[in-house]
C-alpha cells in the first residue's frame, strides 16, 4: 500500500517508476548544490542581493530536477513544461544579466541531477560558481576610464537656441560627446538636454560645469554615470 502512493495513476508496465530513495538522493544533491550556488553568489555581489532572490535561487535546482525526473521522457510532457516555464519571463520583472546568469546556472545544474547525473551537477555548480566569484573578484569587464563617461544632463529656457551654444565649451571639456535626448518640461518652459560626454580629465568636472551654468542662465545641471540601454537584459 505504502509503495502504490509514489506511483502514477496512469503508470503502465512501459513506464519505469523512479525509486522514493533515488528521487530524495537527487532532490537532497539539488538543495546542497542551490547552497553552493547561493554562496558563490553572494561572495561575488557581496551586499548587492536580496533575502527573496537568494532563498529562490537555492531552491531552483530542486524544483528543475523534480520537473525533469516527473517528465521522465515523455516528450509530450516535456513541451508542456517549457511552455509553462516560459510564461514566467512575462510575469516576473527583468533583472540584471548576472541575476538571469545564475538563474540560469541553477536552473542548469537541476537539469543535470535531474537526468541522474550527480557527480557531473556538482562539478558544474562548484567549478562555474567559482569562475563567476573569481570574475566579480577581478572587475572582469569594467572599463578602464569610466569616471570620464558621463551623462550630462542641462535644463534651458525655452528661447535658447541650443543647436551649437553649447559645443565650444564640451569641446574644450570633453574628447567626445553627443545629444541624446531633448525633452520640453515645465509646461514647455523649459528644455531638458541629455548628452553623452567622454571627459578628457575628470578633475575639471566642476569647471565645465560652472561654465555650462554661465551658458543656460544658472538653471538645473547634473552629471550622472553614464546611462546605457545595455546594462539589462
Amino acid at each position: 500500500m505504502f509503495a502504490n502512493l509514489f506511483r502514477g495513476l496512469f503508470d503502465t508496465d512501459m513506464t519505469s517508476v523512479i525509486a522514493l530513495a533515488d528521487f530524495l538522493l537527487c532532490v537532497g544533491s539539488a538543495l546542497v548544490i542551490g547552497l553552493i550556488l547561493v554562496a558563490f553568489y553572494m561572495y561575488g555581489t557581496r551586499s548587492r542581493y536580496t533575502k527573496s532572490f537568494v532563498a529562490t535561487l537555492a531552491l531552483l535546482p530542486a524544483v528543475v530536477c523534480v520537473v525533469i525526473m516527473m517528465v521522465n521522457g515523455n516528450v509530450g510532457t516535456g513541451v508542456a513544461v517549457a511552455g509553462a516555464f516560459s510564461l514566467v519571463r512575462f510575469r516576473s520583472a527583468p533583472g540584471s544579466a548576472k541575476e538571469i546568469g545564475a538563474i540560469f546556472l541553477a536552473m542548469g545544474t537541476g537539469l543535470i541531477i535531474g537526468m541522474g547525473y550527480l557527480g557531473y551537477a556538482f562539478l558544474c555548480a562548484v567549478l562555474l560558481g567559482f569562475v563567476s566569484a573569481l570574475y566579480d573578484r577581478l572587475d572582469f569587464g569594467a572599463k578602464k576610464k569610466s569616471a570620464l563617461y558621463k551623462t550630462l544632463h542641462i535644463t534651458i529656457p525655452e528661447d535658447l537656441d541650443y543647436t551649437d551654444v553649447f559645443e565650444p565649451i564640451l569641446n574644450k571639456y570633453a574628447s567626445s560627446h553627443e545629444l541624446t535626448m531633448v525633452k520640453t518640461t515645465n509646461m514647455g518652459s523649459l528644455f531638458r538636454l541629455t548628452y553623452n560626454l567622454t571627459l578628457k580629465t575628470a578633475a575639471k568636472e566642476k569647471e565645465l560645469i560652472d561654465r555650462l551654468r554661465c551658458r543656460n542662465g544658472n538653471l538645473e545641471i547634473s552629471f550622472s554615470a553614464q546611462e546605457t540601454l545595455i546594462g539589462e537584459l
